[in-house]
């Protein structure tokens, strides 16, 4: 601890320490503005008897360093190395996109995909299939049992099945054509209700 010290002074002889406010008052800076230069590392204190210091004329020179590779364009070289890498990155992200968008259309090409239209006439046709069948059932079930009650009564049944079938299938047919703007404005609707507090 002695040998510490002693080598501490030795290395102090010759050397003027001062307090942040007088390298404050040199720089023409605040004292915060020092503090940050210190804590961002372009300048450093030395352990003292009296506490930490600056070396004044190591502190005044390396400040000069730092604002003489500012002034002729070190940090602007850092700056356009971003740029660079940034343009390098877009470039490539703008390949990628490229290569999928050409491997999209050799797939269309090679009948991977489906035109829009043609989709939009086999769900109509199906539909319309579907429809039959769904209304030709409450006579087939009617039929069924016709043996077992009268008449009028499975004519009675077949009517109120048909209409029943004809509200189910409506109303299957309103939620399913939902338009498009509809669908935005709800979901915009549906955030603000979950935003809202409770």
């Amino acid at each position: 601890m002695a040998e510490e010290h002693t080598q501490q002074q030795e290395e102090h002889k010759g050397a003027q320490y001062v307090r942040v406010e007088i390298i404050a008052q040199f720089f023409g800076v605040t004292v915060r503005r020092v503090q940050q230069l210190t804590q961002e590392g372009i300048i450093k204190t030395t352990p003292t008897p009296e506490g930490n210091r600056y070396n004044l004329v190591e502190t005044l020179k390396t400040y000069i360093q730092y604002l003489s590779d500012k002034a002729y364009g070190k940090s602007k070289s850092e700056k356009e190395a971003e740029l660079r890498e940034a343009k390098l990155e877009a470039e490539i992200a703008l390949k990628d996109s490229q290569a999928e968008l050409h491997k999209m259309k050799r797939e269309i090409a090679a009948g991977k995909y489906i035109d829009k239209d043609e989709v939009a006439l086999d769900y109509q046709k199906f539909f319309i299939t579907f429809k039959r069948f769904a209304l030709s059932l409450p006579s087939r079930l009617v039929s069924m049992v016709s043996d077992q009650i009268r008449p009028t009564e499975a004519r009675r049944v077949e009517r109120e099945l048909t209409e029943e079938t004809k509200r189910i299938l409506t109303a299957f047919t309103v939620a399913g054509s939902v338009p498009e703007d509809a669908e935005e404005n709800k979901g915009a609707a549906d955030g603000k209700a979950k935003a809202a507090p409770d």
